[in-house]
């Protein structure tokens, strides 16, 4: 039996504590050394504030705290404490200091000192406006000492920094009629970036700025010290007293009158580690109703007629399509021979992806060349096979290189949710930004079909890197790997980026991979790392359910719903013909209760907990058969209890 934790989010460890502070009108947490969800009534001023050290690569050091001091007042508090960020050859250690004021002024101090030489990017303050700051009103104070008005942008903005977000002394924005909040940065020059363009969901303003050369040697005994202070300026309703009462109803209600969109086909990546799939693996993958799977080759590798041809098995054993991942050579080495051998093994392509190889941040011009070779190769060696292309990686990478678009069909781009941030509140909130990315890709590439590919959990190569990645520690997972994964919480993001995606009219998902993992399920030989990654051998994830439940409505459709707390679950409603179901996933590590309006009488509901979890990972086809019937109460709501990163599949009846 695995510990509970295990079963949360795949580690043997608590999640860090949240401590509600208030700042007059004011409050938020405190967790883990950052101030998060910094709200005046109701409404979010700023997301997150906290201090980050990032390596040569963009590597994000976690904070080591020690020697914290909270002192809480009913409106007010102040906050101290001692950080060090150590690995390899960087040695930075700092402290902070943090007050919160009845007027609702919070002023934040770091002082820093480098206790090695070594190469960073960023070393200093960061601060998140929320992504529904798109479109407000701003007002920007710059170094210079002029100052510029504008709106944080709706479409997600690929130029960083944004205009004119730069040379910053101070950034005000609109909270609500005529009260504005003020940051204020000292010790930097500071900028803003649309971190959007990476799903997470929000601007950030840093230090220093993108133009000046990175990354820079810090050396021993140098000295850093940043501040930040937020206040509020004009009308603001009295300082609230007291605890405050109520709490956010949990409601999801489905609107089957409304409008609804095509579920998009959904597919998985091959197995990176290139074993092939054996009978039982196919048999439960064929659980999934997989529209697709995708096979990257580099066509100058020797192995490329092995790993086709693999690939072309399995996705005939499992009634699947080809979506062909190939990363081309600035001379297209490799494609006559290549074609050739499509045109001899004749696999069930649906996609040719064509990518620049090499990796990094490539050009319009590369990706112009690639796609101009692969059509003079491929095109009408697969009959029906549509030609894609954008970005391997995030958003930003499609926006600044998009491909000729009369010479594809599709447009795509890859979506991880742990690009700047890793816990788990900054991964849900990166469903929030998913629909937008989505948006800007298709209104950017002129209406063409967006395809998202792959979805994973972790960055699977770092395009801005500036040195070579180094190897794990020993007994430490591939930077690739995530322990969450296997567990109930990576099952219920997988239904919140199911739902974002196909809610907002995406033409084709593609996650993960077929097993190990980075997969859907565990190999028969097992974990490589059973210590750190907690499976049993051939057992399904938590996230394989989540698909398993979707892909039975594969050629349905998604029928709109409307949710209160999105931070807290989230939902999926499909059709199919007369047959109707309901998913839903809690996103908090506590119990909760989710009100669900019903236009049927009665569902049968299987939920998916820590209670029945393990069972249903060994033996999956009994947990697909379970179900219990509830009826819908006299309001014509049903309730739904989710214990903590539950998953419910309800499907209605007459």
């Amino acid at each position: 039996m695995r510990r509970t934790n295990v079963l949360y989010y795949g580690i043997d460890a608590p999640l860090p504590g949240r401590i509600p502070l208030r700042a007059g009108p004011l409050r938020m947490f405190f967790e883990s050394g950052d101030l998060r969800t910094i709200q005046y009534a109701g409404v979010e001023v700023l997301r997150r504030v906290y201090v980050a050290i990032r390596d040569r690569n963009w590597g994000t050091l976690p904070n080591v705290l020690s020697d914290i001091r909270i002192d809480v007042r009913e409106d007010s508090f102040e906050i101290t404490y001692q950080a060090a960020n150590q690995a390899g050859a960087i040695d930075f250690r700092w402290q902070m200091h943090i007050t919160g004021e009845v007027d609702g002024t919070i002023t934040f101090g770091m002082d820093g000192t480098a206790h090695s030489t070594f190469l960073s990017n960023r070393i200093g303050f960061c601060v998140l406006h929320p992504a529904a700051c798109a479109g407000v009103n701003c007002r920007v104070e710059h170094l210079d000492g002029s100052e510029s008005r504008a709106e944080l942008p709706y479409l997600i903005d690929p130029v960083q920094p944004v205009a004119p977000f730069y040379e910053m002394r101070a950034l005000s924005h609109q909270v609500q009629g005529s009260l504005w909040a003020r940051v204020q940065f000292d010790g930097g020059n500071f900028e803003m970036e649309d971190q959007r363009n990476w799903t997470d969901a929000s601007f950030k303003s840093f230090s220093p700025p993108l133009r000046l050369p990175f990354p820079v040697e810090v050396k021993e005994g140098t000295r850093i010290n940043q501040s930040i202070r937020l206040s509020l300026e004009g009308e603001a309703r009295p300082t609230l007293k007291g605890k405050e009462t109520g709490e956010a109803s949990l409601e999801l209600t489905l609107e089957p009158s409304a409008d609804p969109l095509p579920l998009p086909p959904v597919g998985l990546c091959c197995a990176s580690h290139r074993q092939a799939l054996n009978q039982n693996e196919i048999a439960r993958l064929k659980a999934l109703h997989l529209d697709h799977l995708r096979v990257d080759l580099h066509p100058e590798d020797p192995a490329l007629e092995a790993l086709l041809r693999q690939a072309t098995i399995e996705a005939r054993a499992l009634g699947a399509k080809l979506d062909v991942a190939l990363f081309i050579s600035a001379g297209g080495e490799g494609l006559a021979e290549l074609s050739a051998l499509v045109r001899r093994m004749m696999p069930p392509v649906r996609a040719w992806l064509i990518y620049p190889a090499g990796g990094g941040q490539p050009g319009a011009d590369a990706v112009a060349n690639a796609l101009a070779q692969a059509h003079r190769h491929l095109t009408g060696a697969i009959g029906g096979a549509q030609f894609a292309s954008g970005a391997d990686a995030d958003l930003i990478l499609l926006q600044r290189a998009m491909p000729p678009l009369e010479q594809v069909d599709l447009v795509t781009f890859a979506i991880t949710p742990q690009v700047h941030a890793f816990d788990q509140v900054s991964i849900i909130e990166t469903l929030e930004a998913q629909p937008r990315a989505v948006q800007t890709a298709r209104q950017r590439a002129a209406g063409k079909p967006v395809m998202v590919s792959p979805v994973t959990l972790r960055q699977r190569h770092n395009p801005f890197a500036t040195g070579a990645e180094l190897p794990p520690a020993p007994g430490e997972l591939p930077p690739q790997v995530d322990p969450r994964q296997m567990s109930l919480f990576g099952a219920a993001w997988t239904l919140g980026c199911l739902g974002a995606l196909a809610g907002c009219g995406t033409a084709s998902l593609t996650f993960y991979e077929t097993t190990g993992w980075r997969g859907v399920m565990e190999t028969t030989a097992g974990s490589p790392n059973p210590e750190r990654f907690q499976t049993l051998p051939g057992e399904v994830f938590p996230l394989y359910h989540v698909l398993a439940a979707a892909g039975a409505f594969a050629g349905g459709e998604v029928i709109p719903t409307r949710a209160t707390c999105p931070q807290q679950f989230t939902g999926l409603a499909l059709r199919k013909g007369r047959r109707e179901r309901l998913l839903l996933a809690g996103l908090a590590p506590f119990e909760q209760t989710v009100s669900v309006e019903l236009h049927r009488p009665r569902a049968i509901c299987r939920r998916l907990d820590e209670t029945n979890v393990e069972e249903a990972m060994r033996r999956p086809e009994s947990f697909m058969h379970a179900g219990t019937v509830l009826e819908a109460g006299a309001n014509g709501r049903l309730a739904i209890d989710l214990l903590p990163y539950a998953f419910a599949c309800l499907d209605f009846s007459d």
